[in-house]
Formats: structure tokens, sequence, C-alpha cells
């Protein structure tokens, strides 16, 4: 049986014009909203991440300790749990489905909030990857809702470099036979080997490598991190899914919508909310500059890099004790603020 709930969303039209019919936001809770309703954290999915790859960090003593908080992780669309390719009917399914942008899943979102749980102030959004790129929109779409946020490798507008970074991960991906007619039929072995290994060079710094810390993971060897990490990991999912969610990182930027109509210094300077961004230092893809630029228009707004050669996955450390701690003890200061 499934350990999570479904917001009935109905049809939802979308920035690009097409309406999906009978969307589904799949979510799970954690803790208990209290009588002023003022406890509410959102916690959104990262790419091919589903809840269950996030509930780790909810844990009492933490910065999102469920004895405090009423905690709303929110698998986003495209993910497998909510409308995505593999789980829409034709004609809109696998290459044909409706793609969403971040605006038009934050707005499901805060529906979510709001009609099921009569949540009008959200006290934070915390987010990784994907998931602080949705946060920055929270952040900037409903700017009287959003007390705190909290990006963790993330951004409010995919970076050029970012952009083209896909597109590599996305061409080892469709290079695969199984890719025909726009869309994948079967599953595509040798894609997800090539998707995985380009990924491995992205994911986590030089220093990472040089050092050997895969081994303190328990790999015995590249191969078998490559293999056992990277490749593993993404055949979890369905391509076309993740193909969904590339397109919506792509097109990620706070300011494309009819509040800003692309003018993203707009965007981010009416982001009101107490903000503490924490990009990796080595990081490739979202990266230490692309945020401070950022932070630089923005009101309210802290930025703390995270000191670790972990890469992009020091903003979801589960394996990583230290990198836990600094993100932790951050998140914990923003809260108290």
């Amino acid at each position: 049986m499934a350990d999570y709930s479904v917001f009935e969303a109905g049809d939802v039209v979308l920035q690009s014009g097409l309406t999906y019919r009978g969307a589904r936001l799949a979510y799970k809770t954690y803790g208990t909203l209290d009588g002023a309703k003022s406890n509410a954290i959102v916690y959104p999915t990262s790419f091919g991440a589903q809840h269950t790859d996030l509930e780790w960090l909810i844990r009492p003593g933490k910065a999102l300790d469920p004895s405090k908080y009423f905690i709303v992780i929110m698998n986003k669309f495209g993910n497998g749990l909510s409308s995505s390719p593999s789980n829409t009917p034709p004609p809109f399914d696998r290459g044909r489905y409706p793609q969403w942008t971040m605006t038009d899943m934050v707005r499901v979102q805060q529906r979510l909030m709001q009609e099921v749980f009569g949540v009008e102030r959200i006290h934070l959004v915390y987010g990784f990857s994907m998931g602080g790129q949705q946060a920055f929109h929270w952040g900037a779409l409903f700017p009287d809702r959003v007390e705190r946020i909290a990006p963790i490798c993330g951004s409010a507008k995919t970076s050029p470099h970012n952009f083209v970074f896909l597109e590599g991960v996305k061409a080892a991906l469709t290079a695969d036979p199984a890719w025909q007619d726009g869309w994948f039929a079967a599953p595509p072995t040798r894609g997800f080997q090539a998707f995985g290994r380009v990924y491995a060079g992205w994911g986590l710094s030089q220093a990472f490598y040089r050092e050997e810390v895969w081994r303190r993971l328990g790999f015995s060897s590249l191969e078998d991190f490559l293999v056992g990490s990277w490749e593993a990991n993404f055949r979890r999912r369905d391509p076309n899914d993740l193909l969904a969610m590339l397109w919506t990182w792509q097109h990620a930027d706070i300011s494309a919508n009819e509040l800003y109509h692309g003018d993203l210094a707009k965007a981010l300077g009416a982001i009101r909310a107490k903000a503490v961004v924490l990009p990796c230092d080595t990081d490739l893809y979202f990266t230490v500059e692309d945020n401070r630029r950022e932070v630089a228009r923005m009101p309210n707004a802290e930025l703390r890099p995270i000191p670790s050669i972990w890469g992009h996955r020091a903003g979801n450390p589960a394996l990583n004790p230290e990198d836990a701690q600094f993100i932790d003890d951050a998140v914990k200061e923003l809260l108290a603020g």
C-alpha cells in the first residue's frame, strides 16, 4: 500500500497553454500542524527523488524536527508518484506529456497547503537541487505567504552552463536505440549506463575522486561505484520521467511568469522571506558565483557556501555527516531568527 497521500488538483492549465487533466500531487506529512497553523514546512523533492529518498533528514533534534514542525514532502510532477509521463494515460503519456514548469508545480503545491490544510503562511520552504529551485519559486511567487526559504545547491534560474550540462546527460540517455518517436518504448539499458557515467563526472568534485572517497561508502573500486551508485540510482526511475524532470530543470526561472515578465532582478527583489542560500564550494553546475549574484538582489538573504569536496551531493548528505551538520546548523539558525 502507498505510504503517501494524493491531492487531486483537477484540470490544471499550464504555462505552455496545455491543460493537464486530473492532475495528482503525491505528498507525505510528518509531525502535527499546530492550532495556529503556523509551523508548516514545505520540502519539495529533487531530481529523480521521491519522498522516501529524503525523509532521512526528518528527525527529532534536527532542523526538520517533526516534534516541532508539520513537514510536507511534495513529490514534484514528473517523479513517478505525482502525475508523470509514466502514469499519464494517452494521448498525453510518455513523450507527449504536457511539460510542467517550476511555476506550474509550486502553484499546485500552494493550493494543496491552503485547500487541504488551511495553511496560509509557510514557516519554511527547504529544498535541495531542484527542490532548492522550487524554494526560490515559492519565495518569488508567494512573497506574502513564505517566511523563510533554505535553497541548498539550487538556483533561482538555471544558468546557461547548467543547461548545457543537462543537454549532455539528456543526449547520453536518448542515444539508446530504445529512444523512438520522441519517447522510450522499452528500458534504455545502454542509455542508463551512459547517463550515470556522464552524470558521475558532474555530481562530485575532482577532489572527491582524487581522494577515493567512494571507498568510505563501501565500494571496492571506481567501476563498482559508477555501476552500484550512479547507474543503479537512475535505473530506479522511468526514463520518460527523467526527461520530463530534466525539461523542468532546464527551464527553471522565477521570473518567467506574468508577475515578473522575465525580469530576474525584480523577481529576486520581491522575495521577502528570510533566506539562507547554501551552495557547495565544489558544485560544478549550481555554482557559488551564480548564487552570489542572486543573493545580492535579495533583500533578506545570506550566502553560506558549504565547504566540502562532495560537490553537488554535499547538498543531500545522507552519507556525509560533516556536511549534514553544517546544513543542519545553518537551517536551525534560520528557523530561530
